[in-house]
């Protein structure tokens, strides 16, 4: 009988238009096609519900990536692979929640992306309503983003594409022993 990995949590992090729900989107459903446990945690969604009560200060923003790093570990502790797609632009915000997730396995994956960049994507025109002065303390413009100094993985999500880059995380989370084999992932897609 094999043995299921141990639950884990990927923290992709970066900027808004980054690249990190889509990227971590693309991850969930390319492990659950393989067979693995995982589950989706995304700050749009989060600040819908969980963190609804919570506006875009520094205290607030710290007690938003507090809450989803709570409900991390609670998932990891369970046995799930947790992917989190959060801004969580502090660092000690990150570090607090990899020790929050400590012993499980916690990797802050950077999405690396310029600001010019993450600005032209902008979907929801949040840089542009933004720089206009109607949203206060916005992380890159009006706020500060402190980007990982040493995180586990750095996705240039500019220049390559998200099937690359979920086929990188794929592959770090494969060479930490995090993922079943693929053979074996198939078995346990009917437990």
């Amino acid at each position: 009988m094999h043995r299921r990995p141990p639950g884990a949590v990927v923290w992709l992090t970066g900027l808004s238009g980054s690249g990190k729900s889509t990227v971590g989107d693309g991850l969930h459903t390319h492990l659950r096609g393989l067979g693995h446990a995982t589950v989706r945690l995304d700050g749009d969604q989060l600040r819908a519900g969980l963190c609804a009560d919570l506006g875009f200060s520094r205290a607030d923003r710290a007690e938003s990536v507090r809450r989803a790093g709570e409900v991390a570990a609670l998932m990891a502790e369970s046995g799930l692979l947790v992917i989190a797609s959060l801004i969580s632009p502090f660092q000690a915000g990150r570090l607090q929640v990899r020790k929050r997730v400590a012993p499980a396995p916690f990797l802050e994956v950077y999405c690396d992306t310029p600001l010019a960049v993450c600005e032209a994507r902008d979907p929801k025109g949040l840089y542009q309503r933004a720089r206009a002065g109607q949203i206060a303390e916005f992380t890159g413009v009006s706020s500060p983003y402190e980007a990982p100094k040493q995180p586990d993985l750095r996705l240039a999500t500019a220049e390559t594409p998200p099937a690359a880059c979920i086929e990188q995380l794929t592959q770090v989370l494969r060479d930490r022993g995090l993922l079943l084999q693929p053979e074996v992932a198939l078995e346990f897609r009917g437990s």
